[in-house]
C-alpha cells in the first residue's frame, strides 16, 4: 500500500487550485460537495467557474499563481494541464506548506483524489494507486447501485443521536447491537414509513429496547475457513467474521480471512500445525470459555471445514460443560478443493463407490488405516497432513498389494496464489515429494490425476515398465 486511505477534515478550511480548463472543472465539481473554502488561480477561467463564483461557491484570483496563495491549504491541486506550469505552482503549493496533487502526475503528488460514492454523510473512497481507474469507476458504479439514497439521511439522523446513546449503552457489543438494528432493520423501514420523523422515532424506542434489554450470552461459532481463498468462504462465515468479538484461528487460516474479521475484534493464533509446536488442546478450550463467558461472541476459525480432522467434538464438549450455545459453520475442505483444481471428482460411477479422508499422522505419530481395502484398483483417498508420512503411506499401500502406477496427485497450498501440483505414481511418491521441495501445507490425493494427464497414463507406464 503505498497510499494510506484517511479522511481528512477540510470544513473552514482553504483548499486551493491552479488552472481554469477542463481539468479545473472536474476536480471543482468534486471539492466543491465539501465545505472548504475554495480558492482557483488562474489567469483565465471556464465560465462556469465564473457562476460559481458568483454563487458564493469559491474565489478566484485572476492572475499566474505566486508564492504565498497556498499559505494555510490543507490541499493543493496543479491542474493547468500543462507540465512545466503544474511543476511550478506545485513547487510553489510544496513551499507553502500544503499537500500537493498534480493532476495526471501521480509519482509527483503527494496525495491522490480516490472515486467516490457520495451518501453525505457516508462517503465510499476506492482507490488503485493510480494503476486502473477504470476499475475504480466500475466499483463505483457497482456500489451507487447497492446503496440507497436514503442511508445518507439515516446516517445524518443517527449522528444526531450519538450523544444519547453513548450515555445510556456502553461501548462494545451492546452499542454495536443498537446501531445495527437501526441502520439494517428498524431504521430504513421507519424511514420508509414516515420519513425522519419515523426515523427518530425509532431510535427513541430502540434506544429504550436496548437500554433495558439484558446482557447478551456468549456464543461460539465453529467455523470452516475453506482452503485458503478467501473467495471460498462462505457468506455464513463471513457474517460470523463480522459479528466476533474474539477469533481463534489456527495457523493455516491466511491474513486475507483473518482481514474480513472486525479490526476491533481480539485476533488469537493458536498455532496449530502438524509434528510441531502449537497451543495445547485444552489451553483453546479453555480460551473459548473464558471468552464466551464474559458476553463475547467468539469464532473459532479453522482451516478447510472445521468438521474433518479439526478436533471439534472436544471443543464441543467443553462448551456445552459450561453451558455455553454454539453452532457449526461449514467450509469447503481441501480435498474438494484439491479435486477441483485438477479437474476431476472425488467419486465416479465404475472407478470409485466410496472415497476415504485420511490423515497421514495422530497424536501418536503416523497413523494406520485399512491399508488393503485402500490398496485395491479403483479407490480414491484424500490424505491429509501426509507429506512427512508419504513415505509412511507408500511402504504400507505397497505392501498391501497397492498397484505402483496407481497416480498419486500432491497439492501444495490448494486454492491460493502459491498453490503447486506435483503430479506422480505410488511406486515414485517418493523420492518425488523430496525432490519437489514442498514447503506449505499438501494433501494428497491417491488415485486420482489431474484431468488433463490420464490419458497419457497408460502410455507412461510402459515407458516405466
Amino acid at each position: 500500500m503505498q497510499h494510506f486511505p484517511i479522511f481528512l477534515a477540510v470544513a473552514g478550511r482553504r483548499i486551493v487550485l491552479s488552472g481554469g480548463g477542463d481539468a479545473a472543472l472536474a476536480k471543482l465539481r468534486l471539492l466543491m460537495k465539501t465545505e472548504a473554502h475554495l480558492t482557483v488561480v488562474a489567469k483565465e477561467v471556464a465560465p462556469e467557474i465564473r457562476v460559481w463564483e458568483a454563487a458564493g461557491k469559491l474565489r478566484v484570483i485572476a492572475r499566474a499563481m505566486e508564492p504565498g496563495d497556498a499559505l494555510c491549504a490543507s490541499l493543493f491541486y496543479a491542474a493547468n494541464e500543462d507540465d512545466a506550469e503544474d511543476a511550478r505552482v506545485a513547487a510553489l503549493a510544496h513551499a507553502d506548506g500544503a499537500l500537493v496533487n498534480i493532476v495526471d502526475n501521480l509519482q509527483d503528488s503527494h496525495f491522490i483524489t480516490p472515486a467516490i460514492v457520495d451518501r453525505d454523510p457516508v462517503t465510499v473512497a476506492i482507490g488503485t494507486e493510480g494503476a486502473a481507474p477504470v476499475l475504480a469507476r466500475r466499483i463505483k458504479a457497482d456500489l451507487e447501485e447497492q446503496l440507497p439514497q436514503t442511508l445518507g439521511p439515516l446516517a445524518r439522523i443517527g449522528k444526531a443521536f450519538r450523544g444519547a446513546v453513548e450515555k445510556r449503552l456502553p461501548m462494545g457489543r451492546k452499542r454495536r447491537d443498537f446501531w445495527s438494528d437501526y441502520y439494517f432493520k428498524s431504521g430504513p423501514q421507519a424511514f420508509a414509513d414516515d420519513g425522519e420523523y419515523g426515523a427518530n422515532e425509532v431510535l427513541a424506542s430502540l434506544l429504550h429496547r436496548h437500554a433495558t434489554a439484558p446482557e447478551r450470552k456468549g456464543h461460539v461459532d465453529l467455523v470452516g475457513a475453506g482452503p485458503g481463498d478467501p473467495d471460498l468462504l462462505t457468506l455464513k462465515a463471513r457474517k460470523a467474521l463480522d459479528a466476533a468479538d474474539v477469533v481463534l484461528h489456527d495457523r493455516l487460516v491466511p491474513q486475507e480471512i483473518l482481514e474480513l474479521a472486525r479490526r476491533e475484534a481480539t485476533i488469537i493464533e493458536t498455532g496449530k500445525t502438524g509434528f510441531g509446536a502449537s497451543m495445547g488442546q485444552e489451553e483453546i478450550n479453555a480460551l473459548l470459555v473464558e471468552h464466551a463467558r464474559t458476553g463475547a461472541q467468539v469464532v473459532r476459525l479453522k482451516s478447510g471445514d472445521a468438521t474433518v480432522f479439526g478436533r471439534l467434538d472436544e471443543e464441543i464438549e467443553a462448551l456445552e460443560a459450561d453451558g455455553i450455545s454454539w453452532r457449526i459453520i461449514p467450509g469447503i475442505t481441501a480435498a474438494s478443493a484439491a479435486a477441483a483444481t485438477i479437474g476431476q471428482s472425488l467419486t465416479k460411477r465404475q472407478r470409485n463407490s466410496t472415497l476415504k479422508l485420511l490423515t497421514g499422522h495422530d497424536m501418536k505419530g503416523f497413523a494406520d488405516h485399512d491399508w488393503s481395502a485402500l490398496a485395491r484398483p479403483g479407490e480414491v483417498a484424500a490424505i491429509y497432513m501426509g507429506k512427512r508420512a508419504a513415505r509412511f503411506v507408500q511402504g504400507r499401500l505397497l505392501m498391501h498389494g497397492g498397484d505402483p502406477q496407481t497416480p498419486v496427485t500432491v497439492i501444495e497450498n490448494v486454492s491460493r496464489p502459491s498453490q503447486r501440483i506435483v503430479e506422480t505414481t505410488l511406486s515414485r511418491l517418493e523420492p518425488t515429494l523430496t525432490e519437489a521441495g514442498l514447503t506449505g501445507p499438501a494433501l494428497i490425493l491417491y488415485g486420482l490425476a489431474p484431468r488433463r494427464a490420464e490419458a497419457v497414463l497408460p502410455q507412461l507406464a510402459e515407458e516405466i515398465a
